[in-house]
């Protein structure tokens, strides 16, 4: 039983990672049988948890693609609820998109003061590698790497503040703050963004020139 629950978590993570998968990419990522996926996904199925549909391809035979319902979506951490949003419209509205800013300019240094306490290697690449473990803690599904001429690649799979951030995307723009300040660069760009419409958000950091 234990083993089940187990593939059942890999399963709803590979899907919230690569959004589509079929039998065939499941059964290589988890290297169990075929049909032991089948059964996990029939399970899932049945729980609302996951959806598929059939890619009808020129060549060959189709191809079934499942991917996470709103119900397996909500297995992920989501920090902030509808009701924050509502409360954020309601400030809005009594004093002004300022004030709006201000508070999320207020939880940016919260957070730099929390995240400066563990984040103190000298060497950018172990800045980064305590950022995405930081930010794994918090729920956002991290994966980095280094690659060519010294830039590092972050990707956060999962956004738990997505519905704040949709709405409201002075809350993305003091995440690329935030991360600046910690790792001490200003060499850092977004290039993909899940509140504005992208499959995961991801940013690219290098030492910045005057740190060279």
């Amino acid at each position: 039983m234990k083993k089940t629950a187990s593939t059942k978590d890999e399963i709803l993570h590979l899907l919230k990672r690569y959004k589509k998968m079929s039998v065939v990419d499941l059964e290589t990522h988890l290297e169990i049988t075929g049909m032991a996926v089948r059964r996990h996904l029939n399970n899932l199925e049945n729980e609302r948890m996951i959806q598929s549909e059939t890619i009808r391809k020129n060549m060959g035979r189709p191809v079934q693609l499942y991917s996470l319902t709103k119900i397996g979506e909500g297995h992920f951490p989501k920090s902030y609820s509808n009701m924050t949003v509502e409360f954020l419209e309601d400030i809005e509205a009594m004093n002004g998109t300022e004030m709006i800013d201000v508070l999320f300019q207020n939880r940016e240094t919260r957070m730099e003061a929390k995240y400066k306490a563990r984040i103190e290697q000298n060497d950018l690449k172990d800045r980064v590698a305590e950022l995405a473990k930081i930010q794994n803690e918090n729920g956002y599904m991290v994966d980095w790497e280094e690659k060519e001429d010294g830039v590092y690649e972050l990707i956060e799979y999962n956004c738990p503040i997505f519905e704040v951030a949709r709405k409201y995307p002075k809350a993305c723009s003091c995440e690329q703050s935030l991360f600046q300040k910690v790792l001490q660069t200003d060499e850092i760009e977004q290039v993909c963004c899940m509140s504005k419409g992208g499959d995961h958000c991801k940013y690219l950091i290098k030492v910045a020139d005057n740190n060279e």
